[in-house]
């Protein structure tokens, strides 16, 4: 998935279990002191556009096709096209981190997302150690062959959309996989030697009571999990379930059902040694999703693929842009930019007209994305470090305010510079937030 960011459970004010007393997040430092050089490079997002079947909860972009009709290798080919047009552009950088998104990559023939992999750590890191290379997978289409296959293509950690332990529900959530799906996959998954293993858990689903959400969390990180990723479910407008909302056809989990859930899986994963490091992760020491952490510290990633996001730095100024949603239109349109690579300036007119959209970022909107992404982490975001690096106001009369207020009522923490959000007020975060902004 390419998306910056994930479900905050909402609550109302009201009696509620603590997430705990820690108010001052006690985080290793080599995962939190943002050095110079962890705020460099550039992180690498690739989207496959192609699963089997559309989630009715899904927003992101995926287009339902059988197997056998996805052009693997002429989509591979396209993404080489646009990664070296794009090489030429941004000149040479760093990778900090590399991550297949989708839809459901695990579909994409391992030679072919191999060769993408490979082209991607040639344009950018040949000489480097490998980074945190992450690939999507779908109970579904992932067993212990394919496994094994992204493992020696260099892959070193896998995503799996587990999302739940029970059949009903599962069903409810459109998944063409079920409960024994989903563990045979983590276990063949982590039984592959595959150094890191995440799984994807939706909780707050109506009729799931939080000891059951607790209890999945729990059973998936005693499979030898490194890092959990749990979600609320969110109803989006373009959605098949947003349009059931809208005629009242959809059953949903109570506003404080949901808080208790998240409550008790933060319980359950605490007791299987998993640190709570962001609103919606869980990690073992030294297994947090560095890829995310770069969206959450507003660091350049370059977006690949039909419909990626990518923002990066061109010439001073910081772009966010959007490729062409249709993978045919894509396909067209990058595999013409072949033979432009070595000339950055034709690269560059060729590449705005494969971008479906794009925008200059300003430094206060910039901030404000540091500000929304960065409060989401256990230990908070340096506001002002951020703002001397965007060239941003940090401290705006209304923020100032605001953040007094905050403060007062206990929302809001201030150790120097970082502002970090409470353990015990996660709960409450988006509304923190957006009185920041």
């Amino acid at each position: 998935m390419n998306k910056l960011t994930s479900v905050t459970p909402s609550a109302k004010t009201g009696s509620v279990r603590s997430l705990g007393p820690s108010a001052t997040p006690e985080v290793p430092p080599n995962e939190t002191d943002e050095s110079d050089e962890q705020l460099s490079g550039v992180g690498v997002y690739v989207h496959f556009p192609w699963c089997i079947k559309k989630c009715p909860y899904c927003d992101f972009l995926s287009v339902p096709s059988a197997r056998q009709d996805i052009p693997a290798a002429r989509y591979a080919d396209a993404v080489l096209a646009e990664l070296a047009a794009r090489r030429a552009e941004l000149g040479a950088q760093p990778v900090r981190s590399i991550f297949f998104g989708g839809g459901t990559p695990s579909l994409w023939r391992v030679a072919e997302l191999r060769r993408v992999l490979e082209g991607i750590i040639s344009a950018f890191c040949p000489d480097s150690p490998p980074p945190e290379i992450t690939v999507e997978c779908n109970p579904g289409s992932l067993g212990y062959d394919t496994a094994r296959k992204l493992l020696d293509a260099g892959v070193n950690r896998l995503s799996i959309g587990v999302q739940g332990l029970d059949d009903e529900r599962l069903r409810f959530l459109g998944r063409w996989h079920d409960a024994e799906k989903a563990l045979g996959a983590v276990r063949a998954a982590v039984q592959s030697g595959m150094p890191r293993v995440s799984a994807d858990l939706i909780y707050g689903v109506a009729g799931q009571s939080p000891e059951s959400a607790a209890a999945e969390a729990s059973q998936l990180a005693e499979l030898g999990l490194s890092h959990v990723s749990a979600y609320a479910l969110t109803i989006e407008p373009q959605t098949a379930f947003g349009a059931l909302a809208r005629k009242g056809r959809l059953p949903q989990a109570p506003e404080q059902a949901v808080a208790d859930a998240f409550l008790a899986v933060d319980e359950a994963l605490a007791r299987q040694g998993l640190e709570h490091y962001e609103i919606s992760n869980f990690a073992r020491p030294g297994q947090r999703a560095q890829h995310n952490i770069g969206y959450w510290r507003g660091l350049d990633y370059v977006g690949l693929g039909c419909g990626a996001w990518g923002t990066v730095t061109r010439d001073g100024q910081r772009f966010r842009y959007r490729n062409r949603p249709q993978p045919e239109g894509y396909m067209d349109q990058a595999l013409g930019l072949g033979g432009l690579g070595c000339d950055p300036e034709r690269s560059s007119a060729a590449l705005r007209q494969l971008e479906h959209e794009s925008e200059a970022l300003s430094a206060d909107v910039q901030l404000q994305e540091c500000l929304l992404l960065g409060l989401r982490l256990a230990e908070g975001v340096d506001l002002e470090r951020a703002a001397a690096r965007i060239g941003a106001e940090p401290w705006p009369r209304a923020r100032r305010r605001a953040a007094e207020r905050l403060i007062e009522r206990g929302r809001l923490l201030q150790h120097g510079t970082r502002l970090v959000i409470p353990k015990p007020a996660w709960l409450f975060s988006d509304g923190i937030i957006s009185e920041l902004l």
